[in-house]
């Protein structure tokens, strides 16, 4: 989906609008992929179920095609992809990884990491996958009395890495809306002026924008291609246990919901001249419940197993296998 101010553009297949099918022949890899954090090798960790990992997407109007590796390694040769947000574009990232990383030998491989960024590179193909963390994407900064302050307008120090990079993915949505306890900033900043609070979706709007200008201005269409990742809905209620022991996806929603981070994005995407794509994941997600980590972020021993409610349940994130392989199959057909 192009969101632009060309309306009149053909749009391509909605991926977005479909359903999920089990398929026996996934997962198309396992959780023995070395590239893969702990908090997300459920199977590794003791989840005893693993149907989770067997469901494909199958959008209403057209077939998405399976993650074929050689085929994404052939678009992406002597180029990069570069994906920048939070924590569940990094699980994105991983995932992206090990769907790739199968079909290239030992030694014809690397990581290397710079901070909190990494880069899987495929020597033969000249290619790299790329993580940038950056999850608020504008400047997250120290100010007086060591107070942490999110400058609203300022993006650039961030933004110096995804130059010269030629498919850009973005998601940022989680951390604009943590709670006072968990919030990663104590003011906000907007030129001179400073903010104790905020609205969370207008500085979320205001944050977006300045991306938004960012992009209109640096990058070319003709040589980069940017998406922007919609929220991954988290399935959080009953603190965290709402995805406890859940082991297939839901049938349906009695009241769908738009979360308003995809309002806010999509009117700032329409805003803008560079004709950025939607990668519209929300909906599609949601209906996985069964398909996030919960007590199985961390290796749990057989004891453990009997009680497993002593330990915190992770609702946000998703098991790989899982998910995000399917995102990627929808992203590799963006390209």
């Amino acid at each position: 989906m192009v969101q632009g101010r060309r309306e009149d553009r053909p749009t391509r297949c909605d991926f977005s609008v479909g359903k999920w099918v089990y398929d026996q022949s996934y997962p198309l890899y396992d959780s023995n992929c070395p590239y893969l954090s702990t908090a997300v090798t459920c199977q590794r960790n003791g989840r005893p179920d693993s149907g989770y990992e067997k469901w494909k997407w199958k959008p209403n109007g057209c077939s998405l095609p399976r993650f074929d590796a050689l085929k994404f390694l052939g678009k992406m040769r002597r180029k990069r992809i570069m994906l920048v947000g939070d924590s569940i574009m990094r699980n994105q990232w991983e995932s992206l990884v090990c769907l790739v990383q199968g079909v290239i030998p030992t030694g014809h491989k690397k990581v290397t990491y710079n901070g909190l960024s990494m880069a899987f590179h495929a020597l033969d193909f000249e290619t790299s996958i790329e993580f940038s963390w950056a999850p608020l994407l504008v400047e997250l900064k120290k100010g007086p009395e060591n107070k942490r302050v999110l400058h609203l307008d300022l993006i650039e120090e961030n933004a110096r890495y995804w130059r010269g990079v030629d498919v850009l993915v973005f998601d940022s949505a989680h951390w604009w809306t943590h709670s006072d306890q968990w919030s990663s900033w104590d003011y906000y900043m907007e030129g001179k002026s400073l903010y104790k609070t905020m609205n969370p979706m207008i500085a979320y709007q205001k944050g977006l924008t300045t991306w938004a200008k960012w992009v209109d201005l640096n990058i070319n269409p003709r040589k980069t291609r940017v998406i922007f990742r919609s929220v991954s809905p988290r399935h959080n209620r009953q603190n965290g246990w709402r995805c406890y022991n859940q082991k297939t996806p839901l049938k349906f929603f009695s009241h769908p919901h738009v979360p308003e981070q995809v309002v806010v994005l999509k009117g700032v995407l329409k805003r803008m001249s560079f004709p950025v794509y939607l990668h519209d994941v929300t909906m599609m997600s949601a209906f996985r419940r069964d398909a996030h980590p919960s007590v199985y972020r961390r290796a749990l021993n057989q004891a453990q197993r009997q009680h497993p409610r002593e330990f915190s349940s992770d609702c946000s994130h998703w098991c790989l296998p899982g998910v995000p392989d399917i995102w990627n199959e929808m992203l590799s057909a963006m390209i």
